[in-house]
């Protein structure tokens, strides 16, 4: 069979099955979902090992460690050999990460499940975007809204499900994990019968496949940029929401419950999805730069209800936290995926996740080390000045770019 023949009747494959891009968008969410699942978790493994807020950001920093090496390669893999494989086997490490997690004993098996889920889900992410867009490549800019939709509906979702069986469920370290391992299995059986969406793959193996460094085709440089500073900078916010949030915003209460540290987060990861879902109405560009302004107000928001220990003032910051990155995360994904060229999208996502990992690691085991050394409740401010000036920046660029 030929070339044009073979992509012809993969073309007439994924035609019949329409369900394959739901799938693809649940797939995503439930990805997210799984990293997000341990978020109202870990105050109850401080206290059940006696854990440093570093130890817990190490823990944190490991699942972003291992989701960077996964977007470095598994773009091109999925390039190369197709989407579905890479699915497949991101499914089966996911599950395998939430095994281990329902057996965990210590500090080593966190590590051990958060880097198989940051392998896992930082593959989800990079192939499963590249996979919606070879779907449906006339709405590239449609396919990033509905994505950065998802992912905060995961994150939302399974957080608070989560914090909810930890809290009354039978069995708190198992529970939350083993109702998140059904749903990604189920989906698991689904990506079985799913067709191939990649048709211009060459499943030659010509060669061992490296690490190389991601790059951007020069005509979207400029729009990769713009896209690329507030999701960094949005990202640093998302990692200390997942890892030290919800445990300081019970110190600061005196509310010391699974629940009430979850609901703080998802009501984070609601709004963004709501905001999201209307800031589509808005041009990408807009909506990218009015979300990185309001995520620095939202971050002084941020220290001025922790410093009221007030529950309703922390969560209403929360909810403006969420509008404000809804709008920099998703409009910086709407924007790339409406100009990235059809060659390269595995490799732009790559890219692109690269730097939103490595924006989320660093700042969080800075925050965690410092913590540690002085206090989360001296330390937040500082750390929200800086992020809150980075998104600043990130607007202001935003701005002269869309100028010129």
């Amino acid at each position: 069979m030929s070339t044009s023949t073979a992509a012809r009747a993969a073309e007439a494959h994924r035609a019949e099955q329409r369900w394959a891009y739901p799938l693809l968008i649940a797939l995503l969410a439930a990805s997210l979902g799984v990293s997000g699942a341990p978020a109202p978790l870990y105050g109850l493994y401080q206290q059940r090992w006696g854990l440093a807020p570093i130890t817990t950001t190490v823990v944190f920093a490991a699942y972003a460690v291992a989701a960077l090496g996964a977007v470095l390669v598994a773009g091109q893999a999925s390039d190369k050999y197709g989407r579905k494989p890479l699915l497949l086997g991101a499914a089966v490490v996911m599950v395998a990460g939430l095994a281990v997690f329902m057996t965990a004993d210590g500090v080593a098996a966190l590590l051990v499940a958060r880097v198989l889920h940051g392998a896992a889900v930082g593959t989800a992410v990079v192939v499963g975007s590249a996979a919606l867009l070879d779907l449906r490549p006339e709405r590239g800019a449609r396919t990033g809204h509905l994505t950065g939709i998802m992912f905060n509906v995961g994150i939302g979702a399974t957080v608070l499900g989560a914090s909810l069986l930890a809290q009354f469920g039978p069995h708190p370290y198992v529970t939350p994990f083993a109702a998140v391992a059904v749903v990604v299995l189920a989906l698991l059986v689904g990506l079985l019968g799913m067709a191939e969406p990649h048709a211009g793959r060459t499943g030659r193996a010509s060669g061992p496949l490296r690490v190389a460094r991601p790059s951007v085709p020069a005509s979207i440089a400029g729009d990769f940029r713009f896209s690329v500073i507030g999701v960094m900078a949005a990202w640093s916010v998302l990692g200390v929401y997942l890892s030290l949030f919800p445990a300081f915003a019970g110190q600061s209460t005196g509310i010391h419950s699974v629940v009430f540290g979850g609901a703080v987060v998802a009501a984070m990861a609601g709004a963004a999805a709501v905001s999201q879902a209307f800031g589509g109405r808005l041009a990408a560009r807009r909506a990218a730069i009015a979300g990185d302004f309001g995520t620095a107000v939202a971050l002084g928001l941020s220290v001025v209800a922790l410093d009221s220990h007030h529950a309703l003032l922390i969560t209403l910051a929360a909810v403006l936290m969420g509008l404000s990155f809804g709008l920099a995360f998703g409009g910086s994904l709407r924007h790339l995926g409406s100009v990235v060229p059809a060659a390269h999208r595995g490799q732009v996502m790559s890219a692109f996740y690269v730097l939103a990992y490595a924006a989320m690691a660093v700042p969080t085991i800075l925050a965690g080390w410092a913590a540690t050394t002085w206090g989360l409740a001296a330390v937040f401010p500082w750390f929200s000045l800086a992020v809150a000036l980075s998104c600043v920046l990130a607007g202001v660029l935003g701005l002269r770019s869309s100028r010129a």
